[in-house]
């Protein structure tokens, strides 16, 4: 199935978010990172799941998703149900040359944000939806997907997905956690009651340890429950893969069965995806 039908099914669906190598690696590690990165391409696209690849996503110089895709996928590969990410903060030539390459290649879906404007070069527009209108005007069949944020006001975030305009065939968010549940549950119900019918993937974070200085970076760009998490590691004794399979097992509970998997990594990702779904 491509991307959007598989985001449409009823059933549920655990899929995954990669990060691209960074461009800056010595040939050894970037040799070791490519064939990590097309194992777990392999391997993930004959389990029939959906792949998400960000861009640029916590402003470390990263190579381009896309031509990442292009150098290391086989033929053979389904673009089909891998999803790139194309933030704002290119020159909007860019953008929509990026977005003519991703139809040529055959990807039938992207994930077109803003991007965090704390890091990294400015938007080239205001809004993200700017940029879909534009990119949907050269592509119409190209399924577009937007952003939203459960932590901040769930109204407004509702509200920018279903205005008019806003040129999303489906939306991500940004990670949650089953230990800040409430802003989450607010979401989905203001969601359902503005009308926002659209199929959303919600963020979920593969937290491998809490090491204090890890925690206190990814804060910088993601709510942590860092007390929490630690003492889930600490004194509940759970396993990582426990850990994000309570956070997929709440949202379930409360009818949000699309999620993606974040900080894979592409070693393992594989064997991480099957665990959680045992868990879960």
């Amino acid at each position: 199935m491509r991307l959007l039908d598989h985001l449409r099914a009823p059933a549920p669906l655990l899929s995954v978010e990669l990060r691209p190598p960074r461009s800056d690696l010595e040939q050894g590690m970037s040799m070791d990172s490519w064939m990590a990165m097309h194992r777990a391409f392999t391997r993930l696209a004959a389990d029939d799941t959906v792949l998400f690849l960000t861009d640029n996503a916590v402003g470390a110089r990263e190579e381009e998703n896309l031509h990442h895709l292009v150098s290391n996928l086989d033929a053979e590969t389904p673009r089909d149900r891998i999803c790139p990410f194309l933030t704002t903060k290119h020159t909007l030539e860019y953008c929509l040359w990026y977005a003519d390459r991703a139809v040529e290649q055959g990807h039938t879906a992207l994930t077109v944000l803003g991007g965090d404007v704390s890091v990294g070069p400015p938007r080239c527009v205001a809004h993200a939806a700017e940029l879909r209108r534009l990119i949907r005007g050269r592509h119409p069949d190209l399924a577009l997907g937007g952003w939203a944020n459960p932590y901040r006001d769930p109204r407004a975030q509702a509200g920018y997905l279903v205005a008019p305009g806003a040129a999303a065939d489906f939306y991500l968010t940004q990670i949650v956690s089953h230990h800040e549940l409430r802003p989450v549950e607010r979401f989905v119900k203001e969601a359902r009651a503005g009308g926002l019918a659209l199929p959303a993937l919600f963020g979920v974070f593969y937290y491998r340890s809490a090491n204090p200085a890890t925690l206190k970076t990814l804060s910088n760009f993601m709510r942590v429950p860092a007390e929490e998490l630690t003492r889930d590691f600490t004194e509940r004794n759970l396993s990582a893969d426990a850990i994000c399979a309570r956070t997929v097992r709440a949202l379930r509970d409360l009818g949000v069965d699309r999620v993606y998997l974040s900080n894979l990594r592409p070693d393992d990702a594989p064997e991480r995806l099957a665990a959680i779904r045992s868990l879960v």
